[in-house]
């Protein structure tokens, strides 16, 4: 299937690794031309050079904390001025979850719920209102959030209220920007495989007395293919999403953590 996506120009935070990055060489991969964003200049350096080297596409790393307004402004006008536009929005960017137990709730102290909150979702937010006058302008876009399953599920209060805040504000964003052309979907991962899972597997094997092999399959038993979702795949999915194929679907959410049992969702 062709995505009809060469030519477009995207923009992806949380870009310099982990999903961030496995969406941004499959977009760059299908043709698009790519800033990616993240706040540490030598990671975004490595993967831009990486990235641009392997798909011949035109790949800029500029740096942002989605914390505050003027630095996403700054990276959205500078995007449209090396790109020359912005057709796809690609927010990525937020704390790392499953690095370590979640807080009980006597160890969730305002700071620690406020600074998750103002990256993943007053940043999703951000990234939106700054991108979407110039998707309107030109009558198509597309916006993917990137949630995670802890919106249907508990087990961490601060991630499960931050995932559904991202999936509510998708929600609103898609009945507003709509009309005008725009498309906004969500997707949630799980556990998902990445750069850090390797060292991630060693450390809990090496605390657990098991072996990594018994670690891992700890960690997909809720999983019905029997394994964890590799980030290249979350970026197969986001690919489609934000492409013109897509235009069926707005609003809504696509989990990908490779069937959870249990629950379901309608």
């Amino acid at each position: 299937m062709d995505l009809q996506l060469k030519g477009k120009r995207a923009l992806v935070t949380g870009g310099s690794k982990g999903i961030g990055r496995a969406i941004a060489r499959q977009l760059a991969l299908e043709g698009v031309d790519v800033v990616i964003a993240a706040r540490n200049q030598d990671e975004l350096a490595e993967a831009a050079s990486a990235l641009a080297a392997e798909s011949g596409r035109k790949i800029i790393g500029h740096t942002v904390d989605t914390q505050f307004d003027e630095s996403v402004k700054a990276l959205v006008s500078h995007t449209v001025s090396v790109l020359g536009g912005l057709d796809i929005l690609v927010n990525a960017a937020g704390k790392p979850g499953g690095q370590a137990p979640p807080p009980k709730l006597g160890e969730i102290t305002d700071a620690l719920f406020w600074d998750d909150v103002n990256v993943k979702v007053m940043g999703y937010l951000r990234m939106a209102r700054e991108a979407a006058p110039h998707m309107a302008s030109q009558g198509w876009g597309r916006i993917i959030n990137i949630s995670g399953l802890a919106a249907r599920s508990t087990g961490s209060t601060i991630g499960s209220i931050r995932n559904v805040a991202v999936a509510a504000l998708t929600k609103n964003l898609a009945d507003e920007l709509g009309p005008q052309g725009i498309n906004v979907t969500v997707v949630h991962p799980g556990l998902t495989r990445t750069e850090k899972t390797a060292s991630l597997v060693a450390g809990r094997a090496k605390a657990s007395g098991k072996t990594a092999a018994e670690v891992e399959a700890g960690m997909a038993a809720n999983v019905t293919i029997g394994r964890l979702v590799a980030a290249a795949e979350i970026a197969d999915i986001v690919a489609f999403l934000a492409s013109p194929r897509s235009v069926a679907i707005n609003g809504d959410a696509i989990a990908c953590g490779g069937g959870m049992r249990g629950a379901i969702h309608y």
